[in-house]
């Protein structure tokens, strides 16, 4: 299965943005959406940090690997 993006969110202008990702991601697994995604995930999600030219910040991402099954409820349930 390839990686699939699990979660995204968008920062201001910070001076470190993988230090600031950090809470915001700390909140997101205790989410329903994140406790589920971190008990289906196969091995570690990982995240990035890319700037986003719209909003001057930095935009976040969350990808990581689920099982064709999980893959499926996943998209059904918090699918865009």
């Amino acid at each position: 299965m390839p990686k699939i993006t699990l979660h995204t969110f968008t920062m201001g202008d910070v001076e470190d943005p993988y230090l600031y990702a950090a809470f915001p991601i700390h909140e997101w697994q205790k989410t329903e959406h994140g406790k589920w995604v971190m008990d289906h995930a196969i091995g570690e999600p990982t995240f990035w940090c890319q700037p986003d030219p719209n909003t001057y910040g930095f935009r976040v991402a969350i990808q990581g690997e689920l099982s064709d099954q999980d893959c499926t409820y996943f998209k059904l349930k918090w699918g865009k």
